[in-house]
């Protein structure tokens, strides 16, 4: 696959969140619209209050130059909880990562190369080294999370409501397995 194809159509943080407002302005001009504003109030309060630790951010000062290319959906819950995250580990490293997205319904080839289970779930970061060389990938969500989804999924009487109490483990854990999971990704010790 040739992922610099796919950098080359990719925005930065700050494009990314600003078309998060726009969406959030009007959310019903786009599809799953009706879940931008949850998403973006959730995303807003993690870039004002989510930080790392003295001892997480030095765990990042000395990685390889890497690349996070994110495939992501400002509608995705998954993602209003981790992407502030990948956003604050790529701004503490030093410039070692470059964290730059792409939407997923605009990119199907590569959705199609990362799935998760057979599906197209976001976000989904393609870690690439400074040749833009895959080196690994990671998502959509941290795996003791990813147990508790489907585990929900797979019990009628809880599938219809899974994405409630995956926000609840979300606020419980207060992202510390998404940081975790992903310095151990940045640091090249992904399982």
């Amino acid at each position: 696959m040739n992922y610099t194809t796919y950098l080359e159509q990719s925005v930065n943080y700050k494009a990314y969140q600003d078309l998060f407002v726009q969406k959030n302005e009007n959310p019903e001009a786009y599809t799953y619209g009706q879940y931008v504003p949850m998403n973006h109030q959730r995303s807003n309060r993690l870039d004002r209050t989510f930080k790392l630790s003295e001892e997480q951010i030095a765990s990042i000062q000395n990685i390889a130059k890497q690349t996070w290319l994110v495939i992501s959906e400002h509608w995705c819950g998954d993602a209003s909880q981790t992407v502030p995250v990948m956003a604050k580990i790529a701004e503490a490293s030093n410039g070692n990562i470059t964290l730059r997205f792409v939407y997923r319904d605009e990119v199907p080839e590569l959705m199609q190369a990362h799935l998760t289970n057979g599906g197209m779930a976001v976000p989904k970061i393609i870690q690439l080294n400074s040749q833009n060389d895959l080196l690994a990938d990671w998502g959509p969500r941290p795996k003791e999370a990813q147990e508790l989804v489907l585990t929900l999924r797979a019990n009628p009487e809880t599938a219809s409501n899974y994405s409630e109490e995956l926000h609840k483990w979300y606020a419980k854990d207060k992202q510390q397995s998404t940081v975790n999971e992903l310095l151990l990704l940045a640091n090249g010790n992904i399982e």
